[in-house]
């Protein structure tokens, strides 16, 4: 039996559609840690304002806050009693910066 020209197109058309599904499942992933890096921000600066409101150390408490992937990645900046947090996720794609997530947490009014 003869494969006919269809077959050989349909071969080539998947070859160059891989890397724009590949492109998208990147950007998806991307996407899907920056939003983790959003959740983890958010808790790490509420520790470190908990922190900060009981006189320990709130960047030790973010740090010890942030999960494993984030800890080389966080940012922290504490003025008063308010405590900036910024974490970079992980770069699956150039430009991941960009992505960064930043949160912040009040620590109330002083006791």
């Amino acid at each position: 039996m003869r494969a006919s020209a269809q077959d050989g197109q349909a071969g080539v058309e998947l070859v160059a559609l891989l890397p724009v599904v590949v492109l998208v499942v990147l950007a998806v992933a991307q996407l899907l840690a920056a939003g983790a890096a959003r959740e983890a921000a958010g808790a790490a600066a509420q520790a470190g304002a908990m922190a900060r409101r009981q006189g320990g150390d709130p960047a030790a408490a973010v740090r010890a806050a942030a999960p494993g992937w984030a800890r080389d990645r966080v940012s922290v900046r504490v003025t008063g009693r308010r405590v900036d947090v910024r974490i970079v996720p992980r770069a699956l794609l150039p430009g991941a910066g960009l992505l960064a997530a930043r949160a912040h947490a009040d620590a109330g009014p002083p006791a």
